[in-house]
């Protein structure tokens, strides 16, 4: 037999309730919490909010005194991206099961919302298991100018130029 209009309405009223309670919930969880990421260099700490704003930024241990500009900005851009990418990938798992939810259950993954537009390249420049990106990059060079001008020939071992005498 079929089922009567009532009925059919009824569990879409239920189904619309359940949805938007479990969205208040997710909402509220994502309110309520933030990403804490460093630069690779560990000179450099932020946190960032449910939204990607930077909520605090700290140099750590007075490194930021010996940088260079260009460095010092490196590590914060570094800390910021992986702290909102972080935050974005938190954003997608929380909220892309509330973007399927329909009355007869979860729609298949195709059907739901296309993070990539939204975050744009975000949540795959910074995931884990990457390529070296152009921001690495850069870093690698920024580090070994470091390790460079740190022991200037003449001082703390031979000048590999010189032949051994």
């Amino acid at each position: 037999m079929s089922e009567s209009m009532d009925d059919r309405v009824a569990r879409a009223v239920a189904h619309l309730k359940a949805t938007e309670e479990a969205v208040a919930r997710a909402q509220g969880e994502l309110n309520a919490s933030s990403v804490t990421a460093r630069s690779g260099d560990r000179s450099v700490r932020v946190v960032v909010g449910a939204k990607g704003e930077v909520t605090n930024l700290e140099f750590l241990d007075g490194k930021y005194r010996t940088m260079a500009a260009a460095q010092l900005s490196t590590s914060v851009l570094e800390a910021m991206n992986a702290a909102r990418a972080e935050m974005a990938r938190r954003v997608v798992h929380t909220l892309d099961p509330l973007t399927r939810l329909t009355s007869r259950g979860m729609a298949p993954e195709r059907t739901g919302v296309d993070w990539g537009s939204i975050f744009g390249s975000l949540i795959e420049e910074t995931s884990v298991d990457r390529q070296p990106t152009a921001m690495s990059r850069l870093r690698d060079e920024i580090h070994e100018d470091d390790e460079e001008t740190a022991a200037p020939a003449g001082r703390g071992g031979e000048d590999p130029r010189r032949g051994c005498e």
